[in-house]
């Protein structure tokens, strides 16, 4: 073995942690928040840690989104498709979260991007799966709505009633 690739794999495996924290629950929905805000307390330590490893941050995204705070997931998530280009779950779950926000032109984009980093048929098929459903959602059940009209009408209007009925009350 060549010394650069010997080198190149001492980084690998020093960025990545030697025990992964175990998950306390399979259903997100029969954990405490308390048990949650543990969890994601180890993760986050763990993170800082081994600040290289995409594997921790993809599950700190996940631990995140479960406890409902989609911007520090958002951030976790990048982040891991960041560190590792290659990383089929980080790009995964960061196009999922998209897609549960509804962005879904933006989910497309990197759902597309995960079947490219897809390892197996297993994977390959979730990350298609994913693909159908943002792709069924596009053409049937949201609406893109684009706000081309201006809303200084409707806002003269509200403002002008905000004032007759000031006008009334001081009146009374």
């Amino acid at each position: 073995m060549s010394a650069a690739v010997l080198v190149k794999t001492s980084a690998a495996l020093e960025s990545r942690p030697q025990s992964m924290p175990p998950v306390p629950w399979r259903d997100p929905h029969s954990v405490s928040p308390e048990a949650l805000a543990g969890y994601i307390r180890t993760l986050e330590a763990a993170c800082l840690e081994h600040p290289r490893s995409a594997d921790l941050r993809t599950c700190l995204g996940m631990a995140y989104a479960v406890n409902y705070d989609v911007y520090k997931s958002m951030d976790a998530l990048e982040l891991a498709v960041s560190l590792d280009g290659t990383h089929f779950w980080a790009q995964l779950k960061y196009s999922e979260l998209l897609y549960r926000l509804r962005a879904l032109p933006r989910a497309e984009t990197e759902t597309t991007k995960a079947i490219e980093l897809a390892r197996n048929a297993w994977e390959l098929s979730v990350a298609r799966q994913q693909l159908q459903e943002i792709r069924r959602l596009n053409r049937d059940s949201t609406r893109n709505v684009t706000w081309d009209k201006p809303l200084t009408a409707p806002a003269l209007v509200l403002s002008a009633m905000f004032l007759l009925m000031f006008a009334v009350m001081m009146w009374t």
